[in-house]
């Protein structure tokens, strides 16, 4: 594996980044390589869907034992203080979106509205996990779609 894929794909699971920096760098390393880009995209896609899995394996076991470490507990406070105004407009727009609010806040292509953000929103919110996980699937499809179709151009002509 070459140095440009691994750092997409170690980008592709930062929390910040995911596969909105991750794919477009993925996509240069397979234009580079003659890899046919459907499977680039498939495969960051895929990496960022096993990564709402790991999030809420996370979020379920390791979280409240990591709070017992300073640094931890400070960065996460930290963290979940900048990230509560986002909750709470989710929050009013889940009341009458329904799940819909979710796949919306995880399809926006923008940092920090990814599958981090959005198994974050679900767990605190204590939304049902079996939707919560399909719906933020549906959310990072259609975030993938538009990356990939704006990294190769196509979004320019519209």
């Amino acid at each position: 594996m070459e140095l440009k894929l691994l750092y997409a794909i170690i980008l592709t699971i930062l929390p910040i980044t995911e596969l909105r920096v991750g794919l477009p760098i993925a996509i240069l390393y397979a234009k580079e390589n003659g890899i046919p880009l459907i499977i680039i995209f498939l495969f960051i896609l895929l990496i960022n869907l096993i990564l709402i899995f790991l999030i809420f394996l996370f979020l379920d076991f390791l979280h409240e034992r990591l709070m017992n470490l300073k640094f931890y507990k400070k960065f996460f406070n930290f963290y979940l203080k900048r990230f509560q105004k986002r909750v709470d407009k989710f929050e009013k727009r889940h009341e009458a979106l329904g799940f819909l609010a979710l796949v919306i806040f995880v399809a926006i292509p923008l940092p920090g509205t990814g599958a981090w953000s959005g198994c974050l929103v679900s767990w605190i919110l204590g939304l049902e996990r079996k939707k919560s996980i399909l719906f933020i699937s549906v959310g990072i499809i259609i975030a993938g779609l538009l990356i990939f179709l704006g990294t190769l151009g196509f979004l320019r002509a519209f």
